[in-house]
């Protein structure tokens, strides 16, 4: 079973996580050979065939100054490969580290319609992702201190 997009039952979870400091977003994507246009609006796929790599780069560059816009950054990008610990066999091609300001300004910037017009490009792009948001983690209290 691959993921491409959430579901409501997700988004709700996440809304409910009631984070309200800056958030990063940890990206697993596993990109399809020839990417698949099939469920895109006219006039958004390429004229020839693209690798799936090929269309995450084209969402990448066209949600780029919505992210931006949203007070986002890209922290890291980087190629992946087989896991070092977990299944053999089994990996992922890009991983990316994206903050965004907030949950709310996340999903603010999900739902611009541009940014969703460009998501075309990654859904053609995928053959399946993870995406795990992350809070800062607020250290314990040292038991010795009064």
């Amino acid at each position: 079973m691959s993921h491409v997009a959430p579901t409501d039952k997700t988004a709700g979870a996440l809304i409910a996580r009631g984070l309200d400091s800056p958030v990063v977003m940890l990206n697993l994507l596993k990109f399809r050979d020839i990417a698949d246009y099939g469920g895109a609006p006219p006039g958004l796929a390429p004229t020839h065939p693209i690798s799936g790599a090929a269309a995450y780069d084209l969402y990448a560059a066209a949600i780029a100054p919505r992210l931006d816009a949203s007070g986002g950054e890209v922290l890291f990008e980087g190629i992946g490969g087989e896991w070092f610990i977990g299944p053999e066999g089994d990996g992922w091609d890009r991983v990316l580290l994206v903050r965004q300001a907030s949950v709310g300004a996340f999903l603010a910037f999900a739902q611009d319609p541009e940014a969703a017009r460009a998501g075309h490009h990654r859904t053609a792009a995928l053959a399946d992702s993870r995406l795990l948001p992350l809070s800062p983690r607020t250290p314990p209290r040292d038991p010795r201190t009064p």
